[in-house]
């Protein structure tokens, strides 16, 4: 038996990997490498002293899963695979549902054809679009999403709530991700993204080791404490976890899940800021520009029904996701790449 992992090589992947690897599951990683290293897997089997089986190929590409069905026994799959870039989703919206939409069609049809039906979706707190309050439940308004990349989200919960309700035999949990942050703490795994960052925390980090010189904090004029955004960042390694207790209990409850998986507390980004100088002992220069299109003022979880269905809570600290991203950071200055 084992378990299917799409884009098992990027960021939020590659430390699942590892949380499954070293508890004994059996992995089969799917990746394109189109935003990831396959160093990140040959550092996770460094850590965990296992080896996934992986496959460099496209969730779109269907040979290669009817071979990854036909030739492992899978008995779970975990979705990551897709682009997730806001700014880069509203410059290419086609790529966008073309990746995260049809991919996961052509990933669920290929599935079904092999008798596989237990499903882990890598959803995000972007269905919530705008928030008409804060902390958000699973049971708050989605829609008016403000970019392609939160659409194809709510498309693909949208899609995958009609297809539990026609094949009612398949177990599948949508997690919401707020934003993930932190490493691994040996340091080892990361977030590696291609060229300029598009996250915060990525940013503030390389500022931080000197590759970029000022952080541009867009906006400072939104109804929050201090003017600044206002997000709930949660570590990596306990979004790891998440995915693990959700498995676990795939075939406890209803058959369709919609989860949150966040801390439940709201960061602004001079927040993060802070934390991140406090973690690195240097200043990080930083800079007020306009707002940016597509923004929201403010967006945090109520992590309260993954504790009731899950058993499963953030335990990291702002600190410890600081102190673990500047950990991978001074020690990886170029990321994966020697």
């Amino acid at each position: 038996m084992a378990i299917l992992v799409t884009g098992g090589a990027g960021y939020i992947g590659s430390h699942t990997v590892l949380t499954l690897l070293e508890r004994g599951d059996d992995v089969v990683v799917i990746d394109n490498l189109s935003n990831a290293s396959r160093t990140s897997l040959d550092r996770v089997a460094e850590l965990t002293g296992r080896v996934p089986t992986v496959y460099i190929a496209d969730v779109l590409d269907r040979q290669a899963l009817k071979i990854i069905f036909a030739d492992h026994n899978i008995t779970d799959v975990i979705h990551f695979a897709g682009l997730k870039s806001v700014s880069e989703s509203i410059n290419e919206p086609l790529a966008y549902y073309q990746n995260n939409v049809t991919g996961t069609l052509v990933l669920l049809d290929e599935m079904q054809a092999a008798g596989v039906n237990r499903f882990i979706f890598s959803s995000s707190a972007t269905v919530y679009g705008d928030p008409q309050s804060v902390p958000l439940s699973e049971h708050s308004r989605t829609g008016g999403t403000t970019n392609p990349y939160g659409t194809s989200k709510l498309m693909v919960e949208q899609i995958l709530a009609d297809f539990s309700r026609a094949q009612p035999d398949f177990r599948i949990t949508c997690l919401r991700y707020f934003n993930p942050v932190g490493a691994h703490p040996s340091g080892r795994i990361g977030e590696d993204p291609n060229g300029i960052p598009n996250n915060l925390v990525p940013y503030i980090s390389q500022v931080a080791i000197g590759k970029l010189e000022t952080v541009s904090v867009y906006g400072n004029d939104y109804p929050t404490p201090d003017g600044t955004g206002v997000r709930d960042y949660i570590h990596v390694m306990d979004l790891a976890t998440g995915h693990l207790a959700a498995l676990d209990c795939q075939n406890k409850g209803a058959a369709y899940k919609v989860i949150n998986l966040g801390t439940g507390v709201g960061y602004s980004v001079i927040n993060l800021i802070e934390a991140f100088e406090k973690a690195a002992q240097t200043k990080i220069n930083y800079q007020f520009v306009n707002r940016r299109p597509g923004d929201i003022a403010e967006c945090w979880s109520d992590p309260s029904l993954a504790y009731k269905e899950l058993g499963w809570k953030a335990v990291y600290t702002l600190d410890e996701m600081m102190r673990d991203t500047w950990n991978w950071q001074k020690n990886n200055p170029n990321g994966y790449s020697i």
